[in-house]
């Protein structure tokens, strides 16, 4: 039985790794408003510190879970997926869609995903990231994860953040509603895997 008041470890993914990018700044900016709840322990993971292959391997890490074979450089990165309760993966929009170094992490991944929530924080031009966002949705649906609804998108990022933060007045109201749900997802799913093995 888990411990009803114990906090959600909350790893917030930034998923780009592009020069120049602007995905520290709103992992930031929002790391800073998911610690001041209670609820979590934050911590925030950069794709770029890590080393993340586009070949894989042949089988699959739903198969092979701990015999998976993962880079030297990989090895902290999959700790911090092991160790997280629910995740926030902030990225920005490429073509429509997320960045190759996300979904490269996600595909070398499985079981971290399992029965444990996802919400997403996202930017970019006029869609604010929506896309991204549409098809991180599809993509952790195959992988057994809870996707949050009420995500946090900032269109034309570039001239809606002053100083490291949002312009925008609502924003931290916004990110209150995702992590309230997120936390009631963290809770209900990590009791409910303490109990019962999730059916694979």
């Amino acid at each position: 039985m888990t411990d009803p008041t114990a906090r959600t470890s909350l790893a917030v993914v930034i998923g780009s790794v592009r020069e120049g990018r602007f995905g520290p700044t709103v992992a930031s900016w929002f790391s800073e408003q998911a610690s001041t709840l209670d609820a979590f322990d934050v911590t925030v993971v950069d794709l770029a510190d890590h080393e993340i292959p586009l070949e894989l391997p042949a089988l699959s890490p739903k198969f092979a879970d701990s015999a998976y074979p993962r880079p030297e450089g990989m090895r902290r990165l999959t700790a911090a997926l092991d160790d997280a309760d629910a995740y926030v993966l902030v990225t920005p929009e490429y073509n429509h869609s997320y960045p190759a170094s996300l979904k490269a992490a996600i595909d070398w991944h499985f079981t971290q995903w399992t029965a444990k929530p996802v919400a997403f924080v996202t930017y970019g031009g006029a869609a604010g990231g929506r896309h991204a966002a549409l098809h991180l949705e599809n993509v952790l649906t195959e992988l057994h994860a809870v996707t949050i609804r009420d995500g946090l998108a900032f269109p034309n990022f570039f001239t809606a953040w002053t100083d490291g933060r949002p312009d925008d007045p609502d924003a931290a109201r916004y990110a209150a509603t995702l992590l309230e749900q997120l936390a009631w997802w963290a809770e209900a799913l990590r009791t409910a895997r303490s109990r019962t093995p999730y059916p694979s």
